[in-house]
């Protein structure tokens, strides 16, 4: 996958250095385009584990591939209680996860408001929080596109971003502060991956 993604999408990766080498962190990449889990491969040499909606992995080849690759399936459309808690045990055990604080993909080059997940589970897990903008993967593979196709992409890694610091649940005004501290350098990052 590594292998393939990079002759098709020739990744420049800006900022590597910002993702911790040990310890829990949650990556949270902008989201355009399906390919953008297979780009934070890129990243970083740590093994990462990631969030997929659950019909991907009832496709023959790519649910087994992406399982191998450290996905798990979320059952989207519900509070899917199972995922979330794989993902707090992913980052108690001290790895990388991979969650799109956006939820679903989306357009454009602004971030609307975040969903609060990141940050809770930042809150629960002591994990650091590190955004990450990708840019030109809405034009490798746009919505409605069955197949990638060959884009330039450029990766930026933002500045780490420390967890809400209650502990436990975290109130809901430390969450949502947390939520918009990542939504506006999640934009920053963004907009720089667009600039090449």
């Amino acid at each position: 996958v590594s292998g393939f993604s990079r002759l098709l999408f020739r990744p420049t990766v800006i900022g590597a250095e910002n993702i911790p080498l040990e310890g829990p962190v949650l990556i949270a990449p902008i989201h355009r385009s399906n390919v953008d889990f297979a780009l934070t491969l890129f990243i970083s040499k740590r093994k990462v584990f990631f969030m997929a909606k659950d019909p991907i992995f009832r496709v023959p080849l790519l649910g087994p591939l992406i399982t191998h690759l450290g996905a798990f399936p979320i059952h989207r459309g519900s509070a899917d209680r199972e995922s979330m808690a794989r993902s707090e045990a992913v980052l108690r055990q001290g790895h990388a996860l991979v969650l799109f604080p956006e939820g679903t993909r989306q357009e454009g080059r602004g971030v609307a408001p975040l969903h609060d997940g990141a940050m809770f589970l930042a809150a629960r897990t002591g994990a650091t929080v590190v955004p990450v903008g990708i840019g030109g993967s809405d034009r490798a593979m746009p919505k409605g596109a069955k197949l990638p196709r060959p884009a330039k992409i450029t990766i930026v890694v933002g500045a780490p971003i420390d967890p809400p610091s209650s502990e436990g649940r975290g109130s809901r005004t430390a969450l949502t502060a947390k939520s918009e501290e990542l939504r506006v350098a999640l934009e920053k990052v963004y907009l720089e991956s667009l600039r090449d």
